[in-house]
């Protein structure tokens, strides 16, 4: 099957910015949409992955790929790459913000500076480069476009990523807000809610191999498995194309179903064997006659 749902050249007249672009999701991200025809900058602290990743693209995307240092919970740090960005491309289009950090732990072992850890990239790197990203975009009167990566948990919290719930709800609440707010000057909002997507390096500081003996995350997906990369880039491409000019505002679900299964109260039901039905049929049938 092509990985590409959109056709080829699609993207060419955008120039994206991805926060956390060298590894994962980010770098997943990166690869569509330069098959797509955009330029793209990939961010983050660590120079030397995101210049790995770029050396990987390079060959195949000549002179569409730019690596740039940036710690996004620096305000200025953010209108320097966004400075970068625009010397380099001409201008920016798109801001995807996808840099994160997440950890499990009972919330009464977390200290004051671990909490701060999460919220500092999540929350503060997202508002501080949407922030200096739209500012640039009313400057110049460009129709820009913000994709941001939440969680499901945006709906309901969870237990156990406090640091990370706290924070994705804020980064929702600041794409529906502005989604109305900057509507007037042709800028676009939205989120992709991805449930289980494995990256090397994120799951598995999430879940480590004894966590996963526990239980078997793929069990609590509906449809039965993880997600695959090109099924959420090809979401995120179209998102951030204009064929979803008329889209903002939204939190969009990608997850086979699973946070949908854990929120109905009787979904445990799933996991009672069919002959046990019939069992249960007569003691209903049986409650009913008495």
């Amino acid at each position: 099957m092509d990985q590409l749902m959109l056709k080829k050249g699609t993207l060419n007249d955008k120039v994206v910015l991805i926060t956390g672009g060298g590894t994962g999701l980010g770098k997943s991200m990166a690869k569509t949409f330069l098959e797509l025809g955009a330029s793209v900058v990939i961010a983050s602290r660590k120079m030397d992955v995101l210049e790995k990743t770029a050396s990987k693209f390079q060959e195949a995307h000549p002179g569409k790929i730019l690596p740039l240092a940036c710690d996004i919970r620096n305000y200025n740090e953010v209108e320097t790459t966004i400075s970068q960005t625009v010397k380099y491309f001409g201008k920016l289009n798109v801001l995807v913000n996808n840099a994160a950090g997440n950890f499990i732990s009972p919330t009464e072992r977390l200290s004051h500076r671990a909490f701060d850890v999460v919220v500092d990239i999540v929350l503060r790197g997202s508002y501080n480069c949407t922030l200096a990203a739209g500012k640039y975009w009313i400057d110049q009167q460009i129709k820009g476009n913000v994709l941001s990566i939440t969680t499901t948990y945006t709906f309901t919290g969870s237990a156990y990523v406090v640091p990370s719930a706290c924070s994705k709800a804020g980064v929702l609440a600041l794409t529906q807000s502005l989604a109305v707010e900057w509507a007037k000057y042709g800028i676009r909002l939205n989120a992709i809610a991805p449930g289980p997507f494995p990256t090397k390096g994120a799951w598995s500081r999430l879940f480590p191999d004894e966590i996963q003996e526990l239980f078997k995350p793929e069990k609590k997906v509906p449809l039965g498995r993880f997600g695959h990369h090109f099924e959420l880039t090809n979401l995120a491409a179209y998102l951030i194309s204009d064929y979803a000019s008329f889209i903002t505002g939204e939190q969009i679900v990608i997850d086979g179903g699973e946070w949908l299964k854990g929120a109905g109260q009787f979904n445990f039901l799933n996991d009672v064997p069919m002959e046990k039905w019939d069992e249960l049929e007569q003691i209903v049938r049986k409650g009913k006659s008495e």
